[in-house]
């Protein structure tokens, strides 16, 4: 997945939690679910780890280092 990409899943998922958001989610199953495997959980996680996946790539890109 390319830089474009990953930014564009990113907004996504953005979204789809401003989505959840507004249907009345409790934030306690966001921040601290009691099963890694809830949707909110696995969400959370994924979120992570592309946002994650952006730094590297742009630290790679500009030569840094985090």
């Amino acid at each position: 997945m390319d830089k474009q990409d990953k930014i564009k899943k990113l907004l996504e998922m953005q979204k789809k939690f401003i989505e959840l958001d507004r249907e009345g989610i409790d934030p306690k199953d966001y921040f601290a679910p009691e099963s890694d495997e809830s949707d909110l959980a696995k969400h959370r996680s994924e979120y992570m780890n592309l946002a994650m996946e952006i730094v590297d790539d742009a630290h790679e890109e500009k030569g840094s280092k985090k």
